[in-house]
């Protein structure tokens, strides 16, 4: 009888720590994907409206800004130096997300994700990592592409290829 006592505890603590420990990092999980996609919004939402102060809050301290150009790699403060005359002059960009794809870390501290955005580009590609700091999630590394249909790809090739090549043999000296 205590065996049977023994096996009858053991799979019902078994059992709850299963379904509870399951259920807490799934609600989390959604809770901070909801956050998340607020928090990306947000960031289109002031980059639109040239809230300058908004949009860098975003932004964890040591976080990195990769644009478009195979040059643009910016620091926070020197993507803020960059950005401050188009905040200024209210001639910001205007992303709004089509689609997007949010992922976490096993323990719901890191998060990455990608999204389809319409701009005044066309299509363009956000994809980034965030972290959680003092239980508030901040954009450690944000890249932004512009997509190519793969119809087009030869001719930008092209287009590119004078300025492009340029920069490897710079880049392949250094």
């Amino acid at each position: 009888m205590n065996v049977t006592f023994f096996k009858q505890g053991f799979f019902s603590v078994l059992l709850f720590c299963t379904l509870g420990c399951a259920n807490k990092p799934n609600k989390d999980k959604n809770v901070d994907e909801q956050q998340i996609s607020i928090l990306l919004d947000g960031f289109n939402k002031a980059a639109a409206t040239a809230d300058y102060n908004t949009y860098f809050d975003f932004f964890a301290e040591d976080a990195i800004f990769i644009g478009t150009d195979a040059t643009e790699r910016w620091t926070k403060p020197a993507f803020k130096a960059w950005a401050k005359p188009y905040f200024d002059k209210k001639t910001t960009w205007n992303f709004t997300a089509l689609q997007r794809n949010i992922y976490f870390d096993s323990d719901n501290n890191v998060a990455w994700f990608d999204e389809l955005l319409q701009t005044q580009m066309k299509i363009c590609r956000g994809s980034g990592v965030l972290k959680k700091q003092a239980n508030q999630w901040k954009i450690k590394q944000y890249v932004l592409s512009t997509t190519v249909p793969n119809k087009v790809l030869d001719s930008v090739i092209h287009l590119k290829t004078t300025i492009e090549d340029l920069l490897i043999t710079t880049l392949q000296k250094k």
